[in-house]
């Protein structure tokens, strides 16, 4: 007798920025045994050469993501498109530069995505789309975006956003991620620069260490993407459209999150208890960004304090993930002990290479 199930569709995906902290998260959830949605081939877009292709459905394309032809081409035959490249900046790049590869791209690869009859698309967008410096307590996907943003970072998220919302329809449907802070194995924004400076010998928080945040483990984020993802190709009704904030823990101070991720690697936090005060760490911000651009022509860096690191490690922002587990189940697949070891022994295992 005839089986009568039906066989369900490997989907052929394009994941930009799959060479990054993020993207690479998001790959190995996509190929992983117990993955969301079935996969046929994932091509892998980035600048950054990938360190090694094991798995037969990569394909990896080496390029700029603001490459409208390449994007184009990457897209064909293409069900869905989850655009996570970007530049993450904490206000040290140049404004040309961060529009041209955060919103310009978008607008490509939105464009590159109709063109070439993809179902859906997943835009990597940030907590920062609210951010204006002022203390956001218990927001949520309701809150209005601020009149105006204090980077061109903030608001090149912002205008991607737009730009995505205003894109889905039948034809192309989409939705956002918006992420809290993510940290995990290989974090290159958070946990290795705090273990540079305890590694220097002299350990100093910003602030008084009552602002609270959000954090999330990159594996969790990389999870609520495929989520997303697998709502938006099933064509579950609400989904489309929506921004939705991930967070997989409570709100806690940024240093006292990370100081355990120090310790816990193997290295000595001294002396155990300084803090910043906020407006001397800020003119130290507005130095640090002044040195910087003086040595542009010379060599580009970028420095570790900036004045909006400072304004965000010191200000409260706090907001739940409500919204995604209604819309589309998002629950963390990891829980905080896992993903707190799995880091540790990540930098563990770093520092005594």
């Amino acid at each position: 007798m005839p089986s009568t199930q039906t066989k369900v569709p490997a989907y052929n995906i394009l994941l930009t920025g799959g060479a990054g902290f993020l993207g690479k998260a998001i790959l190995h959830e996509l190929l992983g045994k117990d993955a969301l949605i079935p996969v046929n081939l994932v091509k892998v877009l980035d600048l950054k050469p990938m360190a090694s292709i094991s798995d037969p459905r990569i394909s990896f394309i080496q390029g700029d993501v603001r490459d409208s032809a390449l994007l184009d081409k990457s897209c064909m035959d293409i069900d869905l498109v989850i655009h996570s490249a970007a530049i993450v900046d904490w206000g040290t790049k140049s404004r040309e530069e961060i529009m041209s590869v955060n919103y310009q791209a978008t607008l490509n690869a939105i464009e590159a995505a109709r063109a070439n009859g993809v179902k859906a698309l997943v835009f990597t967008s940030s907590l920062d789309v609210l951010f204006d410096g002022k203390p956001l307590k218990n927001v949520n996907e309701e809150t209005p975006y601020p009149a105006s943003h204090s980077t061109s970072y903030c608001e090149s998220k912002y205008l991607a956003e737009l730009a995505v919302l205003e894109a889905n329809d039948d034809q192309l449907r989409t939705s956002i991620i918006r992420p809290s802070d993510i940290y995990g194995e290989g974090d290159p924004y958070h946990i290795g620069s705090l273990i540079q400076m305890a590694r220097g010998g002299f350990y100093v928080r910003l602030g008084n260490g009552q602002s609270l945040c959000q954090h999330v483990y990159v594996r969790n984020v990389a999870h609520a993407h495929i989520g997303v993802s697998k709502a938006l190709l099933n064509g579950h009704p609400g989904v489309d459209g929506q921004a939705y904030f991930i967070t997989d823990g409570p709100a806690s101070n940024f240093f006292t999150f990370f100081d355990r991720f120090v310790e816990g690697a193997g290295y000595r936090i001294w002396p155990k208890n300084i803090w910043l005060p906020r407006c001397l760490a800020y003119s130290m911000g507005c130095v640090s960004e002044a040195v910087a651009f003086l040595w542009r022509p010379i060599k580009k860096y970028s420095p570790k304090m900036s004045r909006f690191a400072v304004t965000y490690t010191c200000t409260d922002y706090t907001f739940g993930s409500d919204k995604a587990r209604l819309g589309f189940g998002f629950a963390p697949k990891y829980s905080r002990e896992e993903s707190f070891e799995r880091t540790v022994d990540y930098f563990r295992k770093k520092a005594n290479q």
